[in-house]
């Protein structure tokens, strides 16, 4: 019964993050952009209301790929008044869209195979975020959900100049070790205790790796929760995703002052 009180105020309060400023105007945009061969197209949106140069966040997608979930999230972030910038790693500006499980596997296994193309294809959206006259480019965060939390830690070991890295419900797997001695800004990592994917054993390496580099962490672990609470099935996952969001917002109000 405590549980069943207490959730609607963690609603309220992420709803309230994310209802941002009553003035905001919300618009949204398709960027098209590239990386080698393959086309890409990233969904942005921001407050037009904000003038001048503003954080902003790179959104990295599930495994469904730029589903209408995933432009929904990308909307989350901007009614807090940054640019948010949902890059595009399977090729979507080509037609790549998972229409079931076994697309989405196939789409992630390509990426998990080649960390390298990962990381690629991850710095190619980052470039096309920085290119836009809104961003400034020593203000970025990057926010990762499922297989985005891989893309994050992986990203975040080629150095790249993030002031935030946040996971939410990652799915990590198979990172090298090693990889966070050239990590930069601070990794939110946001987890449920029941994840049977992707356990607290599995994030535990993600955590040690963070601790012996000596990278700025914060965990917080959900109870009841499993993988994918940004899709909540039952109340405890409800209450995972509205702390999520709100912990997120209030980590990146602290780094960005917005």
């Amino acid at each position: 019964m405590t549980m069943l009180r207490i959730l609607p105020a963690y609603l309220a309060a992420a709803f309230a993050f994310a209802a941002g400023p009553a003035q905001a105007q919300m618009k949204t945009q398709w960027v098209e952009y590239g990386h080698g061969d393959t086309k890409l197209k990233a969904y942005m949106a921001y407050d037009d209301k904000v003038t001048g140069r503003r954080p902003a966040v790179l959104m990295i997608h599930a495994r469904e790929g730029m589903t209408p979930k995933t432009l929904g999230l990308a909307e989350t972030w901007a009614k807090l008044g940054y640019v948010s910038f949902a890059a595009d790693i399977f090729g979507y500006g080509q037609g790549v869209l998972p229409k079931d499980v076994p697309e989405m596997t196939a789409q992630t296994d390509i990426y998990s195979k080649d960390r390298a193309l990962m990381r690629a294809r991850t710095q190619a959206g980052f470039d096309a975020l920085l290119k836009n006259p809104m961003v400034d480019a020593s203000k970025v965060a990057l926010i990762g959900y499922c297989f985005g939390g891989a893309v994050g830690v992986e990203f975040g070991s080629t150095g790249a100049p993030l002031v935030a890295n946040v996971s939410i419900h990652g799915s990590f797997r198979d990172h090298a070790a090693g990889w966070a001695k050239n990590a930069k800004g601070m990794y939110l990592i946001l987890h449920g205790a029941e994840d049977e994917g992707y356990p607290l054993t599995t994030v535990d390496r993600v955590i040690q790796e963070l601790r012996a580099s000596k990278v700025p962490f914060q965990l917080e672990v959900y109870s009841g929760t499993g993988h994918g609470f940004s899709t909540p099935k039952n109340k405890d996952e409800e209450r995972a995703n509205a702390q999520s969001i709100a912990s997120t917002a209030r980590t990146l109000k602290e780094l960005f002052g917005i």
